[in-house]
């Protein structure tokens, strides 16, 4: 099926048509790229759209996925919005989990001293039995706070990652941005902002995990569901944002390191494998940055141009997808 105009070749992009890209780009497609992509009309197939992308438009996508992964406006809901409307594949949603091995390196480069300490003071109070020890503490809520997402993942795992999953339809991510827009506004109302890093404890890092836990719903975003209860628990700007950092480290190092693992046996091709190097060199540069962004802007300001960018992306995509302007 050939689209006949720019706008069929959109409704395409945005419906996830394998077809409509296989007979656009059958003659640059190799017989695997072609088979990988007929496969993914199956739903229970791993989505490996990201293979119909070139090096430069995965390069742009890693760009993107770097900076909102750690900004609170979600990740997964720019990598699914920005390629339709560019008239580009959906790279699916095992390619976003796989780019988040990017913010990991981000996060352990920017907080490496921090991290080593906490482990190396961590370790030692448990191999002497403190248990009292506020890095033992602190650690063991980092392990506990990641539980709950872990468990929720693996068992949401086949409904977030097939080709047709509902729940990246643009509905819902426009929904969820919009709520998480009122929840973000409520907390930088109603918080005291006034708790610091060394304030906090291990129950902190239990609520704000299950908190994290809502970031598989593709528009919640991971940074912003705790940051949000950071705030919400009286955290100062700047120390919920680096909670979050340090909180989303296993999880997102986990759930990379599965997708990679997933795609392996996917029958990703070498060009498949070159794509997602790009994508992950891009996305480590431009998420060390976005950190130390990020931080400083926390420092002196609020949150509120986040609510604004939230309440606004949200509400265009359910206008949008309402009145038929957009495909969901």
């Amino acid at each position: 099926m050939v689209p006949a105009t720019r706008q069929d070749a959109l409704d395409c992009a945005w419906s996830g048509q394998i077809e409509c890209g296989l007979t656009s780009n059958a003659k640059r497609m190799t017989p695997a790229l072609s088979a990988a992509a007929a496969a993914c009309t199956d739903p229970h197939t791993l989505d490996l759209g990201f293979q119909q992308l070139t090096a430069v438009q995965v390069a742009v996508l890693g760009v993107v996925q770097g900076i909102t992964e750690l900004l609170p406006i979600s990740s997964t809901a720019h990598l699914r919005v920005i390629p339709g409307l560019l008239g580009w594949k959906d790279p699916g949603s095992a390619f976003s989990a796989a780019m988040q091995l990017a913010s990991f390196i981000a996060v352990v480069s920017y907080f490496f001293s921090d991290i080593k300490l906490l482990l190396v003071d961590g370790l030692r109070a448990a191999y002497q039995r403190d248990f009292k020890d506020e890095s033992w503490r602190l650690l063991l809520g980092l392990i506990l706070g990641t539980v709950p997402i872990v468990v929720a993942g693996a068992l949401l795992r086949h409904v977030l990652n097939r080709c047709d999953s509902p729940l990246r339809g643009l509905m819902v991510i426009g929904i969820s941005s919009l709520v998480m827009a009122l929840l973000l506004a409520l907390s930088e109302k109603l918080a005291s902002h006034a708790r610091r890093f060394s304030d906090l404890r291990l129950a902190d890092c239990i609520w704000v995990g299950l908190a994290q836990m809502l970031a598989l719903i593709p528009g919640v975003s991971r940074s912003g569901a705790t940051l949000t209860a950071g705030l919400f628990l009286g955290m100062q700007r700047e120390t919920a944002a680096r909670f979050s950092f340090l909180l989303g480290l296993p999880a997102i190092t986990l759930a990379g390191l599965f997708e990679l693992h997933q795609l392996s046996k996917a029958g990703v091709t070498a060009h498949g494998w070159m794509l997602l190097a790009i994508g992950l060199a891009t996305a480590s540069v431009t998420a060390f940055a976005t950190i130390y962004g990020l931080l400083h802007f926390l420092e002196k300001r609020t949150t509120w141009p986040f609510v604004v960018y939230r309440f606004l992306m949200g509400a265009g995509l359910i206008a949008g997808v309402a009145t038929g302007f957009l495909p969901n």
